[in-house]
């Protein structure tokens, strides 16, 4: 039907600039997380664009429900203000009978918020997570950096380098606190460089000095030396603990139904839910009430946005917690939500009122 093909066309158009909008402005706000991440040293500056990359990645179901959701509402908007709803309903249709054209336009973007929630999202997670361990467990001698205090993987010890040369296996004003076996150990030299023992990495420091105290005891053991080796460069973390749950694939999650586990994937269900939910929503809330303004319509379509989402959060912390069960909050939030939206729909669609209903009772008893 061409009213139907023209309204996919309207709809697409309507996504694609929402989506592009949205996508810069979550862009904008990731790049300065990430920026700020890589000034405190949890991920790797180099790779900040990378990071940046998978972060959108995993925030692309919600900004693609949200570009269907706001493009829907302000199309649907659009066409009551303009009288083209008009034409609709005289030719005999009804609002349910949009539902069609709309679900024809929004079935490949639900399937791709599923793919993308169910799949990508987690292994976008873990891809930052990896970055991120491979980057804390740097050597130490990575680790270091001119002018600025840095901490070695184990967080054992503290190195300080004023100024290095350009070859970067020498360096001056070296300052070095460390913390091991009870014993605290400040070593301060002129000057220091990197030299390899029995294929082993030490950091020889050269015309400085050391002090050693034990925790709990008023000793302090100064010494000064012409040149001292401390050995850097090894990796003191220990093996890792199980990965989160946010970077396992669904699968595993089904299998091992923890609270953490099951929270989770009720995350990543509802995200595809709620697109679903979404679509029906945004028919039911769309209208050109000359009254409440040309965006009445979209505030309040936002605002229940905001609310869905909230829930969807508060529910995951609900099910990791033992608070409901997983079952019973999915039925119990994405099936009412898609009985008020139905039932608001066909009350719009029947053009139901308490006055209607109230002014039929009467003449019912009257007959």
């Amino acid at each position: 039907m061409l009213f139907h093909s023209s309204i996919r066309k309207e709809l697409a158009r309507g996504f694609g600039a929402t989506f592009v909008a949205l996508i810069t402005i979550v862009m904008t706000m990731m790049l300065i997380r990430t920026l700020g991440q890589a000034s405190k040293g949890v991920v790797n500056p180099s790779e900040v664009m990378m990071v940046l990359g998978y972060t959108v990645l995993g925030y692309i179901p919600t900004i693609l429900t949200l570009s269907l959701f706001v493009s829907t509402v302000a199309t649907l908007s659009r066409m009551y203000r303009d009288s083209e709803m008009v034409i609709w309903f005289a030719s005999g249709h009804g609002l349910i009978g949009l539902l069609k054209p709309l679900f024809r336009f929004a079935w490949p973007i639900l399937l791709v918020v599923a793919a993308m929630a169910l799949i990508v999202w987690p292994w976008s997670n873990q891809q930052i997570q990896d970055m991120k361990d491979r980057y804390e467990q740097r050597g130490d001698l990575e680790r270091i950096a001119p002018g600025q205090f840095q901490e070695s993987a184990n967080g054992s010890r503290v190195f300080f380098v004023d100024k290095d040369t350009p070859d970067k296996r020498s360096g001056n004003n070296v300052f070095i606190s460390s913390l091991e076996h009870g014993k605290e150990t400040v070593t301060s030299a002129r000057s220091a460089e990197i030299t390899n023992i029995d294929k082993k990495q030490f950091l020889m420091l050269h015309h400085g000095q050391r002090l050693e105290s034990t925790l709990g005891e008023p000793d302090l053991k100064v010494s000064e030396f012409e040149e001292y080796g401390t050995r850097v460069g090894d990796n003191a973390l220990g093996s890792s603990d199980a990965p989160p749950s946010r970077v396992r694939n669904s699968l595993d999650l089904v299998l091992e139904p923890t609270p953490l586990n099951l929270g989770e994937l009720a995350w990543r269900l509802s995200l595809a839910l709620a697109a679903l939910n979404f679509v029906t929503i945004s028919l039911a809330v769309a209208g050109g009430n000359p009254r409440s303004g040309r965006s009445g319509s979209m505030v309040f379509a936002l605002f229940a946005f905001i609310i869905y989402y909230n829930l969807l959060n508060l529910g995951q912390n609900w099910i990791t917690n033992g608070a409901v069960a997983f079952g019973s909050f999915m039925l119990s939030l994405h099936g009412g939500v898609f009985i008020l939206s139905m039932g608001w729909l066909l009350v719009r669609h029947y053009q139901w009122s308490w006055r209607s209903l109230v002014a039929r009772k009467r003449t019912g008893a009257a007959a």
